[in-house]
């Protein structure tokens, strides 16, 4: 019913305005030119607040009320609005509003006032700064959530929020859920990750990439984009010569019987050897090849063999890190690569050098290989078809490929002879490398075993359970949990710590491993923070307020700020989304933990200052729940379960 009154009396004011702009058109009687310069004015911001009105009707208020807001974005557009009516003559002025890093200059701080006077400056304009920002304040349009703005300094503008705002936004929370912001129109996201090599076993190198994949899609299914996980293995190529061969000489019936191969590790170096060793191997071996690529049955029965082996492998590491992919490896692209090379020799692209074809991209001096001298295809040709397949078969908006920095400039020259031939336009759909550094161990040098060979995943994951059980026994936690709680509690901590290691570095730069470091349950590490989310959860339940009770609260009881650690608290639970958004522009993930690990400690202070739940000191009884800090202690961890769901982290309820 009050959505009905307000859409009956936004239409009722679109009509009296339409009426007043009629008026205005129709006046004869206009006297100075000045005059007609102000009504013209006024006629332009009138059809400005029509066309605001009728996008608000046309949203659906249910669906927009449910979302959490980004109130960095909303200050952006009203402090857009502001600068455009106060220098409409401005073509693109300079928007900075960022939260502010002190809470007695306010709550967040339009910068722009500066930045628009240097470029005023450029024009030939000398304007202080100071009336910049007085100027800006005076347009600010009304809205819902200023209390009031300050101009500091040189022409910072000091933005205070509503406190019946905040408020507000806290109560959609806790009656929603943590709802992301709504999309403007669903795209489909591709993300490329993880993709280790056929026959060889995953290492440390796979683990970064793995990780910071399944976080990026994890975040873009939260925002409701549709998402298609790529695992692009390496399941194609001359190696799989030797190894049939190889497989044809330990089980001659491997047609009929399934090939007990324990360590295919062992079984390539094996292959390996022999190919670099015994002549007639090494034919037979390239024979192997040649029927293998003419698609002869038992050839692709020897390879799938070798790649079931494979798959197995890499699925317990897949089943220890909660990550799910489609695999569609090197071999999904062959019957597409003779059309992508006939497409670049058709518009000219191709070069000849001494029997292989070659493209060049503009700006780049190191051309793509897309046909050898012996004819065959190469990674740029796979590469090529791959992104060809993925734009116009999938229709993907956004592609995203996951791999170590080594391979950026392979990239960056893929997407640019794409670009060059017309597949895309970086204006409409984004491709992106999302690069990440080295994993190093704690010498600073490349992580490897004492041996000198590189760290096998499943190795490492299995050394992490060891450390996780060790300390949760250090803790004593094996008296108080049950062994099915001990173990939930164990893989929590141990996959929990490697991820968040890992995600709360700059992916761009390297990283020493250390499960020291990971398993210190001070500072922003994935144990500090799985221990605080406990803590949390476990206030209501020491209290007696069960789930029902603290929803019922969230529709019935206002979520008050008025001590300085509750508003505190209450701004940092909304800044959730405008995380988000962060992450979305540049992907890079580290932020989120830093953001969860501010929300923590913020929360700490809250809890150390405001009782939540007020006891008897002799009995030990409750004599008083101040539900309005429950329901703090509720959103709190509502969005670190959020956060950690992003991150691929499973928290427990008892640790």
């Amino acid at each position: 019913s009050i959505f009905l009154v307000s859409q009956h009396y936004g239409e009722s004011e679109i009509q009296s305005l339409s009426e007043e702009i009629e008026i205005l058109r129709n006046q004869q009687a206009l006297g100075s030119s000045s005059q007609l310069d102000e009504l013209r004015e006024e006629n332009a911001k009138l059809k400005y607040r029509i066309n605001v009105l009728k996008r608000s009707l046309q949203e659906d208020p249910a669906e927009c009320s449910k979302t959490m807001m980004n109130i960095n974005q909303r200050l952006q557009e009203i402090f857009c609005e502001s600068i455009n009516s106060a220098y409409p003559e401005l073509v693109n002025p300079p928007l900075s509003v960022t939260p502010n890093q002190q809470a007695k200059f306010g709550d967040y701080q339009c910068n722009s006032a500066m930045a628009m006077a240097q470029m005023m400056k450029a024009k030939g304009l000398k304007v202080n700064p100071r009336e910049i920002a007085e100027k800006i304040v005076q347009n600010i349009p009304e809205n819902e959530m200023i209390q009031k703005t300050e101009i500091a300094g040189p022409g910072f503008i000091n933005v205070h929020l509503k406190k019946s705002f905040v408020s507000k936004l806290l109560t959609n929370l806790l009656v929603n859920g943590v709802q992301p912001p709504p999309l403007e129109k669903k795209q489909k996201v591709i993300v490329d990750f993880s993709s280790p090599n056929i026959a060889k076993e995953m290492h440390v190198g796979h683990l970064r990439s793995t990780i910071i994949g399944e976080s990026m899609c994890r975040l873009f299914e939260f925002l409701g984009y549709s998402v298609l996980r790529l695992n692009h293995v390496g399941d194609w190529g001359t190696q799989f010569g030797m190894l049939i061969a190889h497989l044809q000489d330990m089980f001659p019936d491997y047609l009929t019987s399934s090939p007990p191969i324990g360590d295919l590790q062992s079984f390539y170096k094996e292959s390996k050897k022999r190919f670099d060793s015994e002549e007639d191997f090494k034919k037979r071996a390239y024979q192997c090849v040649v029927k293998l690529q003419s698609k002869e049955p038992d050839f692709i029965k020897a390879w799938n063999l070798i790649c079931d082996v494979s798959r197995k492998e890499f699925q317990k590491v897949y089943n220890c890190l909660d990550i799910s992919l489609v695999e569609r490896g090197e071999s999904y692209y062959q019957n597409m690569m003779t059309e992508v090379v006939k497409e670049f020799e058709d518009k000219g692209f191709v070069q000849l050098d001494e029997g292989r074809k070659i493209v060049f991209a503009p700006g780049f001096s190191v051309p793509l290989t897309i046909v050898k001298s012996d004819g065959g295809y190469t990674y740029d040709t796979s590469d090529l078809a791959a992104l060809r397949q993925r734009l116009f078969d999938e229709k993907a908006n956004i592609i995203i490929y996951v791999t170590d920095s080594g391979q950026a400039s392979h990239f960056y020259v893929v997407f640019a002879c794409a670009q060059m031939i017309g597949w895309y336009d970086p204006k409409v759909t984004r491709v992106e490398h999302a690069g990440f550094g080295v994993v190093l161990g704690e010498d600073k040098k490349k992580f490897k075993t004492r041996s000198g060979d590189t760290v096998r995943l499943m190795d490492l994951l299995e050394e992490g359970l060891k450390r996780s059980m060790d300390k949760l026994k250090e803790k004593e936690r094996d008296k108080v949990l049950t062994a099915e709680e001990l173990v939930r509690a164990q893989r929590a901590v141990a996959f929990g710590c490697i991820k968040y290691a890992d995600l709360s570095h700059n992916r761009i730069n390297d990283y020493v491993f250390s499960f020291d470091k990971m398993l210190d349950d001070r500072g922003n590490t994935a144990a500090y923070l799985l221990y605080a989310f406990t803590r949390i959860r476990s206030i209501a339940r020491l209290a007696s307020i069960d789930e029902a009770t603290l929803r019922k609260a969230a529709e019935t009881t206002e979520v008050l700020l008025d001590h300085e650690k509750e508003w505190k608290l209450g701004k940092c639970i909304l800044r959730f989304p405008e995380i988000l958004q962060k992450i979305l522009d540049d992907l890079l993930l580290h932020p989120l933990c830093d953001y969860l690990y501010e929300l923590a400690t913020t929360f700490t202070e809250f809890y150390d200052n405001c009782y939540c739940v007020e006891k008897d000191r002799q009995t030990g009884e409750v004599v008083k729940v101040n539900m309005w800090r429950m329901l703090l202690c509720d959103a709190t961890a509502a969005v670190m379960a959020k956060g950690f769901d992003i991150l691929g982290i499973n928290p427990v309820e008892r640790m």
